[in-house]
């Protein structure tokens, strides 16, 4: 009778692999029919490294023996290695800037030999740890200021970097750490200020300038007449009111079309105005260009890809068209239907039940990893099993959403299904790293 190695197999979360193994299966079957070719062998076809299944294949092979010896790997080297490693990070993203390869409008990625390394995707793993390292030391204080912007900047330097590169879509990823500050006291109000500042983004975006700073001075006005018997008592209130309003209308008048003409590429911009089905105001249109003309360009431009992916959604309806049958992703009617779109090919192959079945498992890991976190003994374990949820959670609603048209098109993989070597690998290494500490739940690391 076969007995497992117990020093490999004690205390490990199967339940996780298990995903791992059932999601990477779903995400190679899907490039597999996104990108196969009438009359090429389909043995042979995985054989050749030309392929981006064969590709897929060969890396999950190089991810799975990776994530081996991850469990081999004594939990404390994580631990103690994280600083060293988020220093490594950082370099390797300054690396970028005299040795990156251009591809469609990024400057995130070098070039190694028939590979292509983006140095931003694998960073998260560094920040997780480092993250989880100094939440974890004794002397941090998470309740001071001074910890919290640590800590913030702990998370968002690699941002700026990756922003630098013109990779706002990883960029954004980074600010899910803020998930694992508020689990680990971050006041709430922090968090609610981020979603107001969100909410005036997309007021600014979705009505005029000028009418939203008379609806911001209204707000304004009106809390102050609410509030006039404190204000009598204690005239710090209105100004307070006075500094909040005066914040509103300057990023609503100055901030967001700074970021907007001078952060933002041009077809992030369109892809966010089209999301909402607004005119890109920052676009300078021909004087010859005639309305047909402009009609045409926003019917072929960013729009075109959320178009083509709710299409091949639709079509599959409740059971798919089958793994070969599919029209919209199998004749490049999606663009980047094996990467940023690969959920619409498992929309129109295997139709709505295929869709919730993704859903579903993804749901189970993310629960899965939440209560992995809540039993750790460690907070250096547990910091760290919440960055990966965070990750892996905005990984999954910004991707699926953006395929359905209800967040912009921001080009970010879907975990373990979307095809990229580099992507694949960081979620690997993310996830048994995980299990790996999780093995050693009882162990205190510092």
């Amino acid at each position: 009778m076969n007995q497992r190695n117990p020093a490999i197999s004690k205390g490990i979360d199967w339940t996780l692999a298990g995903i791992y193994f059932l999601l990477v299966a779903i995400g190679l079957t899907a490039i597999f029919a996104a990108t196969f070719k009438e009359g090429d062998s389909v043995v042979q076809s995985f054989l050749r490294f030309k392929t981006d299944y064969s590709k897929q294949l060969y890396f999950f092979i190089i991810g799975t023996g990776i994530g081996f010896l991850i469990l081999l790997t004594d939990s404390k080297f994580f631990s103690a290695t994280a600083n060293l490693g988020y220093i490594i990070g950082i370099f390797l993203l300054l690396m970028v800037f005299p040795f990156h390869y251009r591809i469609k409008g990024t400057e995130s990625i070098i070039k190694m030999g028939a590979f292509n390394f983006q140095p931003a995707e694998f960073c998260k793993i560094f920040v997780a740890l480092a993250l989880a390292k100094y939440l974890s030391r004794q002397e941090t204080d998470f309740s001071k200021t001074r910890s919290q912007l640590i800590a913030a900047g702990i998370a968002l330097l690699p941002a700026v970097l990756a922003i630098l590169q013109k990779e706002t879509g990883l960029a954004l990823v980074y600010f899910s750490f803020f998930i694992v500050m508020y689990r680990e006291g971050l006041p709430s109000v922090i968090l609610l200020i981020g979603f107001v500042i969100a909410a005036l983004i997309v007021a600014t975006i979705v009505i005029e300038l000028n009418t939203l700073a008379i609806i911001l001075t209204a707000i304004a006005a009106l809390v102050a007449y609410i509030l006039r018997r404190q204000i009598k008592r204690r005239r710090s209130i209105l100004t307070t009111i006075i500094l909040l309003w005066v914040l509103c209308v300057g990023i609503q008048r100055f901030a967001v079309p700074y970021i907007f003409k001078n952060v933002l590429q041009k077809h992030q911009v369109e892809r966010i105005y089209d999301l909402f089905g607004k005119d890109n105001p920052y676009e300078k249109k021909g004087d010859t260009e005639t309305a047909e003309e402009t009609k045409k360009k926003k019917e072929s431009g960013s729009s075109y890809n959320v178009r083509q992916s709710k299409i091949a959604i639709g079509s599959g309806r409740v059971f798919g068209k089958g793994i070969l049958k599919a029209t919209q992703t199998r004749y490049d009617f999606v663009p980047e239907q094996r990467t940023d779109f690969i959920f619409c090919t498992v929309g129109e192959g295997f139709g709505f039940t295929g869709s919730v079945v993704l859903l579903g498992l993804y749901l189970i890991l993310l629960f899965r990893i939440v209560t992995v976190a809540e039993r750790q003994r460690s907070t250096f374990s547990r910091c760290y099993a919440y960055g990966v949820a965070a990750v892996f959670f905005f990984h999954i609603a910004i991707n699926v959403a953006m395929t359905i048209g209800l967040a912009p098109v921001i080009g970010i993989p879907l975990p373990f299904v979307s095809y990229g070597g580099t992507s694949l690998l960081t979620f690997t290494i993310l996830l048994f790293i995980l299990i790996r500490l999780d093995a050693d739940r009882q162990m205190v690391l510092r």
